[in-house]
């Protein structure tokens, strides 16, 4: 179960991390000034492919939930990223939007009717704290619009996270289709805003397709086919403490290749996100152990092994108890059947182990064989089954 976990968490933390390179690759490829154009190319056409590569749209109910969806994790929450970028320092609205976990925490209290635990406060307090020492400089400065924009941006994603998980996905839809629904839904709300604000470039290099074709295929496609798998398999909570690896990836992509600096304060801001990554994954193995082992012990624990000898007196593979009565005799209640099971012409095929209980409830030992005709009693008992117990 740790592993699986793990594997599961390692598989959700490549879109964050895909997602930090954002930053890098619009500067460096992209038109300048162009913020609603690169959501717009990122959402849409990965979108569409997906969705017509599925040969499935909505149905029912699910037309609505999937505007829904895509204008929270995908449209609006793009929309308000990028005003709380123009009207804040890029540190700033990186920390602003670190508070999203807590919305997580509360929303999943709410809906999904998860309990609140010391740890996972504990998380959002240490991944918030490492967001700040990583991304913030003497520079920083507040503006009301970009913190409101920045704060309505981490409730659209936090909100989409808990939503995405209460709903689940249509019965009969893959992953990818599902992500396609949610990026051309975002992307054909983000379209109309653009053309209307923006406009197209006069100009689009050879550079600048490069950098289109990788939002839209590696960080769209890909990494929110990545995501949207994490939270179906995780805790919401869980998932959203991941994306603490976002500006931890900026970070380090920034030192990489534009040369910036990385302060001892940074690297320490580093740690902390990735004890708080860390924390939320180990805390979720280890409560999903726990509620495995209230479930009870699976079949390949319970020490039977395949094929392997029944009890005198257990149910049949049918999962009910049978009777047998020998050739010529009437079928009485309480006489054992399968391996251990009285014989006609001599004594049992194998000695009985332990006496279990019929399946209704009764007695802890087998009820004693009767003496109608036709009938034979049983080859041991039950204080001959005991005694071969305790040599």
């Amino acid at each position: 179960m740790k592993q699986r976990v793990g594997l599961d968490s390692a598989l959700t933390v490549l879109a964050p991390v895909v997602w930090g390179s954002t930053y890098l690759v619009t500067t460096q490829l992209l038109p300048p000034d162009r913020p609603l154009l690169a959501a717009a190319v990122r959402a849409l056409p990965g979108g569409l492919i997906l969705t017509l590569a599925g040969r499935q749209l909505p149905q029912g109910h699910w037309w609505w939930r999937i505007l829904v969806l895509g204008a929270l994790n995908i449209g609006v929450f793009f929309y308000l990223l990028f005003v709380a970028a123009y009207h804040l320092p890029g540190g700033v609205a990186a920390l602003v939007g670190s508070v999203q976990p807590v919305f997580v925490l509360l929303l999943s209290a709410l809906l999904l009717r998860t309990a609140i635990r010391g740890w996972q406060v504990w998380a959002c307090v240490l991944g918030t704290a490492g967001v700040g020492m990583l991304v913030l400089g003497p520079e920083a400065g507040l503006d009301t619009i970009g913190v409101v924009a920045g704060l309505g941006g981490a409730v659209c994603m936090a909100s989409g996270i808990v939503l995405t998980k209460h709903w689940g996905r249509p019965p009969g839809v893959g992953l990818l289709t599902f992500t396609g629904w949610q990026l051309a839904a975002g992307g054909l709300l983000i379209a109309p805003v653009t053309l209307l604000g923006e406009g197209l470039p006069d100009r689009v290099t050879w550079t600048n397709l490069a950098g289109f074709a990788y939002l839209s295929l590696v960080g769209a496609l890909l990494a929110y086919a990545v995501w949207f798998r994490g939270i179906e398999r995780l805790p919401a909570l869980t998932v959203s403490l991941l994306g603490f690896a976002s500006p931890l990836a900026a970070t380090i992509l920034g030192f990489l290749f534009l040369r910036e600096g990385l302060t001892l304060i940074q690297g320490a801001g580093a740690v902390a996100v990735v004890t708080a990554v860390l924390l939320a994954q180990r805390s979720t193995a280890r409560e999903a152990r726990v509620a495995r082992g209230a479930a009870g012990p699976s079949p390949e624990t319970t020490g039977v092994p395949p094929g392997g000898t029944v009890a005198a007196g257990a149910a049949t593979t049918a999962g009910a108890a049978t009777t047998a009565a020998p050739p010529g005799g009437p079928a009485t209640a309480g006489t054992p059947t399968a391996a251990g099971a009285a014989r006609p012409d001599g004594p049992t095929a194998t000695a009985p182990t332990h006496p279990l209980p019929p399946p209704e409830a009764g007695p802890a030992h087998p009820a004693p064989p009767t003496t109608e005709a036709g009938t034979r009693p049983a080859a041991h008992s039950p204080r001959q089954t005991t005694e071969g117990e305790q040599s």
